[in-house]
């Protein structure tokens, strides 16, 4: 925690209670926002057992999806797989990297990051390693829109954090002097739990070749944090908004481009301990997807509902959407979200684990 500044902390909003009877109705194909839905492959035709942690990118030929796929999360089966969306229909993904070591060695692979920076390839980071404590960053490049990828190479190591991880989750952010900013976070050991969640953030000047580390932002003794979502404000702001293990999502902010933060403070959303991802929109407005319940209740609980929010100023939320309600096996997460060209919101999440599911919405309809 050496050398970094807490700036003062913004009034924390007060947290309202999580009621299923207060979300938006489940949300239709055709109607509204919400104009098409539809899995990246069938449930009864699958590459893999299973599937998580999607990430999803506009290239200049379409739509590039990527998630990891194998037996089950953690087994040395899983690798990173590739789909791309053209005449509106996705290909078969196909797997684009392994953790395979050596001919008795492999580990798995876990959650691939898309990011096209202003200038240069486009880019495809993942984790490799035994479990979250373990892990390591990895980098692979395309110059054909993900079709062909370079040889994958180890992000390297810093002496604050030990292997440089990438974006752990959701996408990076490029500032306006081109740096490129990694959201991420690590889970070490701990005290209270056995592992402390910490966020951080790695900053790069030349494209990806070194990395600067700042951070972590917190001491993970108040909020056990991870996998932030970077969101942008016309005067220069930045906010993270991230998953916890206390039921609630947490916010932080800094007014100096990502090289201070202040403390995290909850937000009036709640979380069930399960990923989220955030997108600022071409009109100003924040968007966030994520499961708007906690563990605890009934049904839908966990991660057994999906939402999308909005903001203008990322202190207060208004769900506007429910894109899943029904209880399943496990349940809806993981998302990702961006907004192309075009002005139209894409996300994808994790369906039971079984398949992905892409969903374009119309955020002008948002309200």
């Amino acid at each position: 925690m050496a050398g970094l500044v807490y700036l003062p902390i913004y009034a924390q909003t007060p947290r309202k209670e999580h009621t299923n009877e207060s979300m938006p109705q489940l949300a239709q194909a055709g109607q509204g926002a919400y104009l098409k839905g539809e899995l990246i492959y069938p449930l009864d035709h699958k590459p893999t057992p299973q599937c998580h942690a999607s990430t999803i990118i506009e290239t200049p030929s379409g739509m590039v999806a990527a998630f990891f796929a194998g037996t089950k999360e953690g087994d040395p089966d899983v690798g990173i797989r590739i789909a791309h969306l053209s005449n509106g229909k996705w290909s078969w993904p196909v797997e684009v990297a392994n953790g395979y070591i050596n001919d008795s060695l492999r580990y798995p692979c876990w959650n691939p990051v898309l990011f096209q920076p202003k200038e240069g390839p486009l880019m495809l980071f993942y984790k490799v390693g035994p479990s979250p404590q373990k892990w390591w960053g990895m980098v692979m490049t395309s110059t054909d829109d993900g079709r062909s990828w370079s040889v994958p190479r180890k992000l390297g190591d810093n002496p604050k954090i030990g292997h440089l991880l990438g974006p752990i989750k959701n996408k990076p952010i490029q500032l306006s002097d081109g740096t490129i900013m990694n959201p991420t976070s690590m889970e070490s050991p701990g005290t209270a739990n056995g592992i402390k969640w910490q966020v951080y953030f790695e900053m790069s000047k030349d494209l990806g070749k070194t990395w600067q580390v700042v951070g972590p932002i917190h001491d993970g003794e108040k909020f056990d944090a991870i996998q932030p979502s970077i969101l942008t404000y016309p005067d220069g702001r930045l906010q993270v908004v991230c998953r916890t293990a206390q039921d609630v999502l947490v916010q932080s902010w800094s007014t100096d481009s990502g090289k201070t933060w202040r403390e995290l403070t909850a937000l009036p959303l709640p979380n069930p301990n399960s990923g989220t991802d955030a997108v600022t929109l071409q009109d100003g407005r924040q968007l966030l997807v994520y499961n708007h319940t906690t563990k605890k209740g009934v049904e839908p609980k966990g991660r057994n509902m999906l939402n999308v929010a909005v903001s203008s100023n990322g202190e207060e939320w208004k769900p506007v959407l429910t894109l899943e309600n029904e209880p399943i096996a496990d349940g809806y997460a993981y998302p990702a979200v961006i907004q192309a060209k075009d002005g139209l919101v894409h996300i994808t999440y994790t369906f039971n684990r079984r398949s992905i599911k892409h969903v374009i919405l119309d955020p002008n309809k948002l309200n």
